[in-house]
């Protein structure tokens, strides 16, 4: 039976331990330093809750924010990181401990002093990451339950971006960088069209998602195939929204300083007529 060494107890919730794969990690669990004397050896199928920090500059980053820490929240976080986790049914980038722990720390401290800061993307990030979205109201609603502090809707949205980026590998300033880009491409949408979107509606959902999949595959540098006689077609029977299509595929290339495929402007130009044709039957109404 594989065990963990207990090196040294920091709290009643984190140990810094000898792991039989890992040798020296930081290992957080609810009363996983309750009673602990160095040399302690812990079963590892005896402990419940287990987020391991295995990158010594995770390590120290974490071991310098801790004393700052109320250990109740430390405990809530691996509460939250534990059915994060279950969800996912992957490993999280371990980085999430020390972001995650240190944005709710700094945002539990502003609850207090009644600074609230509003989340400009809160309805692309509940569209675009419903997954995460929906981990992220469980974590606010445990923080509440557990600390007795509301933090408010726009929090939801900002937790849900850093579970992305921890089961992304993507860093979380990126993460937000795409959010601020696929609001910035549907204001373009709109002030061309001159049309407000529907925030509640199929179309603007299925532009939100088709986006943020158009990024992904940018990202991953996915080719994606080109249909000749349907680009051609698109540009002949649909050229203003053809033109706007193109100028969003140019702001993505820019703003991601990576190459867009041309196909992508086909299939964006078909999203695009949809949204065009609603315009013209709200207006005929």
């Amino acid at each position: 039976m594989s065990s963990l060494q207990v090196a040294k107890a920091l709290n009643n919730n984190v140990i810094i331990g000898m792991h039989p794969e890992h040798d020296e990690v930081v290992v957080i669990g609810k009363g996983i330093g309750f009673n602990r004397k160095n040399g302690d050896l812990i079963p590892l199928d005896s402990v419940e809750k287990l987020f391991i920090l295995k990158s010594h500059e995770e390590q120290e980053q974490y071991k310098r924010l801790l004393p700052k820490l109320d250990e109740k929240l430390i405990e809530v976080i691996g509460e939250v990181l534990h059915h994060v986790q279950l969800q996912a049914k992957k490993p999280l980038n371990e980085h999430i401990l020390i972001a995650l722990t240190d944005h709710i720390a700094f945002s539990i401290n502003r609850q207090k002093q009644g600074i609230t800061i509003h989340n400009p993307f809160l309805y692309e990030t509940r569209e675009i990451y419903p997954q995460e979205y929906k981990m992220a109201e469980q974590a606010v609603s445990l923080i509440k339950d557990k600390m007795g502090v509301d933090l408010g809707e726009d929090e939801i949205g900002f937790v849900a971006l850093h579970i992305y980026s921890a089961m992304t590998n993507q860093h979380i300033s990126e993460v937000r960088k795409d959010s601020r880009l696929i609001a910035d491409m549907v204001q373009v949408v709109e002030t061309t069209l001159e049309y407000r979107i529907p925030l509640q509606s199929l179309d603007y959902s299925r532009l939100l998602t088709h986006l943020r999949f158009a990024i992904e595959r940018v990202r991953r540098g996915e080719i994606v195939q080109e249909i000749y006689r349907l680009d051609k077609l698109l540009n002949e029977e649909y050229p203003e929204m053809y033109m706007l299509a193109w100028k969003l595929t140019k702001i993505m290339e820019k703003r991601l300083r990576k190459s867009v495929y041309p196909a992508e402007v086909s299939y964006l130009t078909m999203h695009l007529q949809r949204l065009s044709q609603r315009k013209e039957q709200g207006e005929q109404r």
